[in-house]
């Protein structure tokens, strides 16, 4: 009884520590953000076997990110245009079908992390400022810079939320879609445009190069378990938020980057339920 109570009062010491710290506390609403938006995307990525496709955007927002830093202005909106911009042309080059647009596509995101290297040797700053964006970092993130990540969050989890359905089909088949009458043009470029939005919500947290793996990992962690599409988002978006938060505690008192830690937990979620999944078929089979 008294190594409980120890282990409760330890626990809320630690939490008010945590929570004394003003860019902590903008770093878990950062986290819980993070956790519900990347998701709510990445789920028709998954079912378009669109994967990696966050991995390119991010890519596209690095130029961004380092034309903010070489102008000396805030590099989220900057990079916000830039990464909008790339995925509309993705999503146009990849509409086209053709052979070429594969390698396409590789100049642009490779081009974009490439531009962006060479503008940030540029910025007044160096490239030090980069790594940040590049990887996460819990104490950068401004207050403007919540109110930008919270208003773009919101955008795409109640997009995702409302257009569910059409999101789904257009995913699932976008040739019974389109013989449906779904506007699948507008629902395509609409989901790349909130892919670019997460990419830029989780890039101070997560940072760019990363991000791809929170959009995709809770989603495969939740399909494990899930029985509909409905139940997957809502799982996903529970381990979602679980591994961010859980990565930016964990990071804080650790001392590593954020982003890494986040993903690490996320493959963790992911490596317990197959076992569990896994396990319980064979009890079952006996």
């Amino acid at each position: 009884m008294t190594a409980t109570v120890s282990t409760i009062s330890a626990a809320i010491t630690a939490t008010e520590n945590l929570l004394h710290y003003g860019f902590m506390r903008r770093a878990l609403i950062a986290a819980l953000l993070v956790g519900l938006a990347a998701p709510s995307v990445g789920i028709f990525l998954v079912q378009r076997r669109l994967a990696l496709i966050g991995d390119g955007l991010g890519h596209i927002a690095v130029t961004g990110v380092a034309l903010g830093l070489v102008l000396n202005r805030a590099p989220v909106p900057i990079a916000l245009i830039t990464a909008v911009t790339g995925a509309v042309g993705v999503e146009l080059i990849r509409a086209r079908g053709e052979q070429s647009a594969e390698i396409a596509l590789a100049i642009l995101f490779y081009g974009g992390i490439g531009g962006g290297v060479v503008l940030a040797s540029q910025a007044p700053s160096g490239s030090r400022n980069l790594t940040q964006y590049l990887f996460g970092s819990i104490a950068t993130t401004s207050s403007g810079d919540l109110t930008t990540f919270a208003v773009l969050a919101a955008v795409v989890v109640c997009t995702a939320v409302v257009l569910g359905g059409a999101l789904f089909s257009v995913s699932n088949d976008d040739e019974f879609a389109r013989a449906s009458g779904l506007p699948v043009m507008r629902l395509n470029l609409l989901l790349a445009a909130l892919s670019a939005f997460t990419v830029v919500v989780s890039m101070r947290i997560v940072g760019v190069l990363l991000v791809s793996a929170l959009m995709v990992v809770p989603v495969a962690a939740a399909q494990l378990v899930a029985r509909s599409f409905r139940s997957t988002f809502v799982i996903g978006l529970g381990i979602g938020v679980v591994v961010s938060l859980s990565g930016v505690i964990v990071s804080f008192y650790a001392d590593t980057p954020p982003g890494g830690t986040i993903v690490l937990f996320a493959i963790g979620v992911f490596a317990v339920l197959l076992v569990v999944v896994n396990v319980g078929r064979i009890v079952h089979r006996r």
